[in-house]
């Protein structure tokens, strides 16, 4: 047989080989909704570990540790809630009953009267005003299946929860029993990676919390001083929205200019508008690189990319981990590249070279 024929033997291995990758790849694409739960679960647990750990550092248990940090995420989800939901469905009413007044207010303007008397504004806004409970209804609809609907049902609440407390629990073990299994050598290298990308994960959630509180707390500063009704649910619902990378900051400033809209037109409105701009340069060039600098340093291009294939996937979850995810991606390859530098590949050595010679010369073909 010729050299440059292939044996049975390798074909059939190259062929099962094939096989055998495809037949890998259908099985996770069959539990691709468990592999999601499970990343969920992953994510959720290296978020609470720090908490967890500092409760363990200060005597008490681990597993009354784990239920501590569990409810106090509970306790803060339901003060959201009970903040922000209460006082937006007395506002809406209340504005679904005050916009016909205000609408009289505006007729009076001999220029908005004149297009009103064609365009027919009033009856317009009048209708839709009468439709706003309604509408408001269909608001809470769609943000519950924006926040529960990521678990789809009850039981993959469940199911994510008791996978994020035995992770919490014996996480570090199996890590360790896993990496072990590489041997003495790769046991060091991964788990200095694996350190990297949980430090990188839980300094992310860190510093986002933090990012958002100061966004809060100032936003409520700037509503006090300006005289903005409901301002500690608005504040709550700004730090709120601006967990969510991108776009999070915009969405929360823009309700909050609802709200100023209709309480001192337009005054309020551009002091707010002209705050949430200066502010959300400030937070994005100077509080998030300086927040981030020792934990996530991802570059900017790649931020954006990781964070629409994450909301593409995941909608808001998505978002919200694409930043670490792109961080852990990144750590690997800076790895896999630094190994490559400090172990590069052996020259092949031509049969018939003395060692140390250099290979002959081809002839060109």
């Amino acid at each position: 047989m010729q050299s440059g024929q292939l044996s049975t033997r390798t074909i059939l291995r190259i062929v099962l080989t094939i096989a055998a990758t495809v037949a890998a790849l259908y099985f996770l694409y069959l539990i691709r909704s468990v592999l999601v739960l499970v990343f969920i679960a992953v994510f959720l647990a290296v978020a609470m570990g720090p908490g967890v750990d500092a409760l363990q550092r200060r005597g008490m248990p681990r597993t009354p540790s784990i239920f501590a940090v569990f409810l106090l995420v509970f306790a803060c989800i339901v003060g959201v809630g009970l903040l922000v939901v209460p006082p937006i469905v007395t506002q809406v009413e209340g504005l679904s009953q005050d916009i016909p007044g205000y609408l009289q207010d505006l007729r009076k303007d001999k220029t908005f009267r004149k297009y009103d008397d064609k365009y027919h504004i009033t009856r317009e806004l009048n209708k839709q005003a009468s439709t706003l409970p309604t509408k408001l209804g269909d608001a809470a609809g769609a943000l519950r299946d924006i926040t529960v609907g990521v678990f789809s049902t009850l039981v993959q609440l469940v199911t994510v929860l008791t996978l994020t407390f035995f992770f919490l629990l014996d996480g570090k073990r199996i890590a360790g029993f896993l990496l072990r299994l590489r041997g003495p050598e790769k046991e060091i290298q991964y788990r200095q990676i694996a350190t990297e990308i949980y430090r990188s994960t839980a300094g992310y959630v860190a510093g986002n919390l933090l990012i958002s509180l100061l966004a809060g707390i100032t936003a409520y500063a700037m509503m006090t001083i300006l005289g903005i009704p409901f301002a500690v649910p608005l504040a709550v619902l700004v730090a709120f929205l601006d967990l969510i990378p991108l776009v999070g900051a915009t969405i929360g400033a823009a309700a909050v200019a609802i709200v100023a809209g209709f309480t001192d037109f337009p005054s309020d409105l551009i002091i707010w508008a002209a705050f949430s701009l200066v502010y959300q340069q400030l937070e994005n060039n100077v509080i998030q690189p300086l927040v981030y600098r020792r934990t996530v340093d991802v570059p900017p291009l790649l931020v954006i990319v990781s964070i629409l294939i994450g909301a593409s996937l995941l909608g808001v979850l998505g978002a919200l981990v694409a930043i670490p995810v792109a961080a852990a991606i990144q750590i690997v390859i800076k790895d896999v590249w630094r190994e490559r530098q400090e172990n590069p590949e052996t020259p092949v050595i031509i049969a018939g070279t003395p060692p140390g010679a250099d290979p002959p010369a081809q002839s060109p073909a």
